[in-house]
């Protein structure tokens, strides 16, 4: 892949206002993912897998930052993908977490369900839960704040 080819890709995404786009060809993987507020990740990779972006220590705006507690030291766990989030692994199920919920690193916190796929979401640090910004069933985007946590 050269340089224009990936430049008409990034042209592509941007026009059709899709979240995510990713192009493989042999050990060439281009991936373009839109962050909720407009700002662009691009990763290019040449074979294994991109790397995940690190979480964002940015207060959100709109509703989630009114929902927040003042802290600082939040650590707000983003939607890694575009698709549904599920609190728990089945309908009637105990949620995986709830606020309050003491978490460590592994812990699964949700699934998000992109295109019949079900992607466990798991916390990468030790704290507790403070707030979860989502309700069950409800569609998420790319970069998406789902909950609020406190490290220990």
């Amino acid at each position: 892949m050269n340089l224009e080819e990936i430049k008409q890709l990034i042209d592509l995404a941007n026009e059709s206002g899709v979240a995510e786009l990713e192009v493989q060809r042999g050990e060439n993987r281009v991936r373009i993912r839109r962050a909720v507020a407009g700002v662009q990740d691009y990763v290019i990779s040449g074979g294994g897998s991109a790397p995940a972006p690190a979480p964002s220590m940015a207060a959100p705006a709109g509703p989630v930052a009114e929902k927040l507690p003042e802290d600082s030291d939040l650590i707000l766990v983003k939607s890694p993908i575009v698709g549904t989030y599920y609190e728990s692994s089945s309908p009637g199920s105990a949620p995986f977490v709830s606020v309050g919920d003491t978490v460590k690193p592994g812990q699964v916190l949700c699934i998000i369900e992109s295109m019949k796929l079900m992607n466990e979401i798991e916390c990468e640090y030790a704290g507790a839960v403070v707030s979860v910004f989502v309700e069950n069933g409800q569609p998420v985007e790319y970069g998406e704040p789902l909950m609020a946590i406190r490290p220990h």
